[in-house]
């Protein structure tokens, strides 16, 4: 946070699925229109949350039992933190996964099913960071943006 300014915030709480994340985009679609971000940055800033997102559904709940993910954003002057908040799995090794980009250069049945999601994750933001904490993952990320 900047000294002497004040961040606008949004705060979600939504169940982890599918239909879920869509809405939860969507709404966060148009708070992030609403305060004058570009369709450029607004596509980056969606793009990644939904990678992050899709991710908590896939992995981090039983597909039997979803649980909850909940959202806080908050936007400054110079940039953009949204942190991820789930109870479910954590992520192996306790750390974010470091998002190498898998072997693409093979014939196309032979792609990787996953890892290009992290891999866009980290090349998009500028700050990933992951913690454990009290049976909670959070996953924060931030987006630097240019002095309006």
């Amino acid at each position: 946070m900047i000294p002497g300014t004040t961040a606008q915030r949004l705060s979600l709480s939504t169940p982890a699925s599918d239909l879920a994340v869509r809405a939860v985009l969507a709404r966060i679609r148009r708070w992030l229109h609403a305060r004058a971000l570009t369709d450029e940055d607004r596509g980056t800033v969606e793009l990644v949350l939904a990678e992050a997102l899709n991710n908590i559904v896939e992995h981090a709940y039983p597909a039997d039992t979803p649980g909850e993910i909940r959202l806080d954003l908050a936007l400054d002057l110079t940039r953009l933190v949204c942190v991820l908040s789930d109870h479910g799995t954590a992520l192996p090794g306790l750390r974010a996964p470091d998002g190498i980009l898998p072997a693409h250069d093979v014939a196309r049945d032979a792609l990787p099913e996953g890892g290009f999601g992290w891999f866009l994750i980290r090349d998009l933001a500028d700050r990933v960071d992951y913690r454990r904490a009290a049976g909670w993952n959070h996953l924060s990320v931030e987006f630097r943006r240019a002095p309006l």
